[in-house]
């Protein structure tokens, strides 16, 4: 007599990893979106103004859904909208200048260097002890920068690099800068104050040169709500919901997958070139994101 198998409910570490690995592809589909944007004529702040709007209405609702609704005031409100008024606005800007000189893979491996940003920023500014393994990491990054400009590898850009590299040094000061409000506030429900202000941010830039549009193509509008869902509120949500269940250390290791989505879906869909350079580069580049993690975990 055979004893009839159950099913089992998958574990908690499992579905964590498989939240975290959904947040990595939705934000992997951002630089696609962002390429199909530039091929339907939308305009920088106009993507990003509609981005940010509409992201900030699904995160809200969901977090209303959840019974999470916390507006913040005072002190936390006025660095929250700082932070996505200046900090992730910038960041995003330049992501998206980046993607006119370089393929959506590049730009993708290049902002990964965020995490070695972090670290130079804490020891400048708390004067964070630096270990081996963060030095070792700090120089994969470095020298995966240099192979992917070095070798120029067909996409690559010095102009597209540095301004990528900017990004990623706004996305680290963004992170260094809301480490002590995330001490007291719900990471999602700051995300939930970040995205309005960085959307303003877009509407005031995008008013001042003219550049704001309203789309009116079914296209237009496709592309929109696809960086606003899948590549922004979508990826979010799962991101925090794969930190409840396995840290923010191995959340940060598993989130590595990201810029190989962008380098596939950018391959299948665009037809962009991935060379030997570009691969060597990028694993760098991911590797040392893994040593920082593991350094932190430590």
């Amino acid at each position: 007599m055979t004893r009839r198998r159950g099913w089992r409910r998958p574990s908690r570490e499992l579905v964590g990893v498989g939240l975290v690995l959904v947040s990595a592809a939705g934000f992997g589909t951002l630089g696609i979106f962002g390429i199909y944007a530039q091929r339907a004529d939308l305009t920088i702040p106009t993507v990003l103004a509609y981005r940010f709007a509409l992201a900030t209405v699904l995160v809200w609702a969901w977090l209303a859904w959840r019974g999470r609704l916390e507006p913040l005031r005072g002190r936390s409100l006025a660095i929250a909208l700082g932070l996505g008024a200046f900090g992730y606005a910038t960041m995003s800007g330049l992501y998206f200048v980046g993607l006119e000189f370089m393929t959506a893979g590049l730009v993708a491996i290049v902002l990964y260097t965020y995490p070695a940003f972090v670290v130079v920023l804490a020891v400048a500014t708390i004067g964070e002890r630096v270990r081996g393994l963060t030095i070792l990491a700090l120089c994969l990054s470095l020298g995966g920068v240099a192979l992917v400009v070095g070798a120029n590898p067909a996409g690559a850009s010095t102009a597209g690099v540095v301004v990528v590299l900017c990004a990623a040094l706004a996305y680290a000061l963004y992170i260094t800068v809301s480490r002590e409000l995330l001490v007291t506030v719900d990471p999602l429900v700051l995300t939930a104050h970040v995205l309005p202000a960085a959307g303003v941010t877009f509407v005031v830039v995008g008013a001042a040169t003219g550049d704001l549009q309203a789309p009116s193509a079914p296209s237009a509008w496709a592309i929109l709500l696809g960086i606003a869902v899948l590549a922004t509120a979508l990826p979010v949500a799962a991101f925090f919901a794969g930190i409840e269940r396995i840290g923010a250390s191995r959340t940060g290791i598993v989130s590595t997958a990201e810029p190989a989505v962008t380098v596939v879906l950018g391959a299948a869909l665009l037809a962009e070139p991935v060379t030997l350079a570009t691969v060597a580069g990028g694993a760098l580049i991911l590797a040392g994101v893994v040593a920082i993690q593991r350094d932190v975990a430590a």
